[in-house]
């Protein structure tokens, strides 16, 4: 009996180490279908040749054509006109639109800050031809279009001026008269006393300033 309760022992323990065994393989089981639930597919494609992009470039370039505006404007009186010629170039690779002229004075006086006594403005374009500076011409063949007329400094140091509201293609230049002007006014200097809030006497040192906007955005498809 002794011997045969004994063997009975033996049994019991190999039952559980069966078990034992069983239950961990099903928890590896478990644990190898958990991962794959994660487990996924995938591809990917590309271009064999790399696309180029490049950025363009948009410039406008200021050259004075004869004296231009690096000359002194020396003792401008009422109803002088000085004409100055400017050339304005699109040296960039894009085109620009909405091109403007703005004026500041490095030390304001009356010539740019009185909008009726002071400064006025003529802008002029030679199309087809350039100007003389010489003479004031436009060369043969050339167009004039007046693109301000008569416009106080005062206004354009406060707001841009529209000097073409079309397009400058790339490579394209505008050739340019600028007509500098004091208007008609009457003063009197009594025994050598210039008059109070007068013209005379005054000076302005003139920053031109032409600006361009770019072409307006476009999509294409190919």
């Amino acid at each position: 009996m002794p011997t045969s309760t004994h063997h009975s022992c033996r049994r019991g323990r190999f039952g559980v180490t069966r078990s034992l065994a069983a239950a961990t393989a099903g928890v590896a089981g478990i644990a190898l279908t958990a991962g794959a639930v994660y487990a996924t597919m995938s591809a990917d494609a590309s271009n064999t040749t790399a696309e180029q992009v490049s950025s363009g470039t948009l410039k406008l370039v200021l050259s004075d054509r004869g004296a231009g505006f690096g000359q002194q404007i020396a003792d401008i009186a009422p109803t002088d006109v000085v004409n100055r010629y400017v050339d304005l170039a699109n040296t960039g690779t894009l085109a620009g639109r909405a091109l403007t002229v703005a004026v500041a004075d490095a030390a304001p006086t009356a010539l740019t800050t009185d909008a009726v006594r002071g400064l006025h403005v003529t802008v002029s374009q030679c199309a087809g031809a350039t100007w003389d500076p010489t003479s004031g011409q436009c060369g043969a063949g050339g167009t004039v279009t007046k693109l301000i007329d008569t416009a106080a400094l005062a206004a354009l140091a406060a707001t841009p001026a529209a000097v073409s509201a079309g397009t400058l293609a790339p490579g394209d230049t505008v050739h340019l008269q600028v007509a500098v002007a004091l208007p008609d006014q009457v003063e009197t200097t009594v025994n050598g006393v210039l008059p109070v809030n007068t013209i005379q006497g005054l000076s302005a040192s003139l920053t031109w300033t032409f600006a361009e906007a770019q072409r307006t955005g476009v999509t294409t498809n190919n």
